[in-house]
C-alpha cells in the first residue's frame, strides 16, 4: 500500500498552502511594483537635472570677492579753511597805510567819532559815562600780531553786545626813537573797523596816552 504524502509542518490542509503561496506572490508583486516606481522616479529626476544643465549651459564657480574693511566714520573736520578765511579778511580789512589825519579830532588828546556821531558822544566817553567792560593789551606785540589781536577782539566784543572797551597800545617809550608807532597804527585800525563808533584817549588812571577807550556800535547796527 502506497504511503500518504506528508503535509508541511504547520499547514493543516492544502488550502493553507495555497494561501501562503498567494501571500508570497502578492508580496513579490508589491515589491516589484515599488522597485519599478523607485526606478522610474530616479530616471525622472536625472532627466530633469540633465534638462536644467542643458538649459543654463556651462557654468563656472563664482570667484570669492575679497572683503574690504570699512574705515570708521571720520571725526568732524576742523574748520581750518574758515579760520584762514577770517584771518585773511581781517588782514585785508584794516590797513597800515590808511590815512586818519583828516578823521581825528585835534584837541588836548586825539579822538575819533564816525560821521553822524555828535561831539557829545566823545565828551561823555572821555568823562567815563560808559563803563569799560573789556580790554585788550597790545603792548609788546609785533605789528601784525597786534593788528590781528585787535581785529578779533573788536569783532568778538561787538558780537557779544559789549559797548565800551579799552585798548592798551603803550606809549612807545621802548620803540626806536621813542616814537609811538603802535599807537598810531592802533588808531588807523580802529577807524577802519565798522563796529567802532568813536574812541578817545584814556584818562590817566586808565592808561592815559598809552590806551584808548572805544565805543562800539550796538549789535545789529
Amino acid at each position: 500500500m502506497a504511503a500518504t504524502p506528508k503535509k508541511p509542518a504547520g499547514l493543516k490542509s492544502l488550502a493553507d498552502l495555497k494561501s501562503v503561496q498567494k501571500t508570497l506572490a502578492d508580496t513579490r508583486t508589491r515589491e516589484a511594483a515599488e522597485a519599478a516606481a523607485r526606478l522610474a522616479a530616479e530616471k525622472k529626476r536625472l532627466a530633469e537635472k540633465d534638462l536644467f544643465s542643458r538649459a543654463i549651459g556651462a557654468t563656472q564657480p563664482l570667484r570669492r570677492v575679497a572683503a574690504v574693511p570699512l574705515a570708521p566714520e571720520p571725526p568732524a573736520p576742523i574748520p581750518f579753511q574758515h579760520q584762514l578765511d577770517e584771518q585773511r579778511v581781517l588782514r585785508e580789512s584794516i590797513s597800515d597805510e590808511f590815512d586818519v589825519t583828516t578823521l581825528l579830532d585835534v584837541d588836548d588828546a586825539m579822538s575819533f567819532r564816525r560821521p553822524g556821531i555828535g561831539t557829545d558822544v566823545t565828551r561823555k566817553l572821555r568823562a567815563g559815562e560808559w563803563s569799560i567792560q573789556r580790554q585788550v593789551d597790545l603792548h609788546g606785540l609785533r605789528s601784525d600780531e597786534a593788528r590781528e589781536a585787535l581785529g578779533a577782539f573788536i569783532r568778538t566784543s561787538h558780537k557779544q553786545g559789549v559797548r565800551c572797551v579799552r585798548v592798551v597800545h603803550g606809549k612807545g617809550l621802548g620803540s626806536p626813537g621813542k616814537l609811538p608807532v603802535l599807537k598810531t597804527k592802533t588808531q588807523r585800525w580802529l577807524i577802519q573797523k565798522k563796529e567802532v563808533l568813536a574812541f578817545v584817549q584814556a584818562k590817566p588812571a586808565e592808561g592815559g596816552a598809552g590806551a584808548l577807550v572805544v565805543l562800539l556800535a550796538p549789535v545789529g547796527r
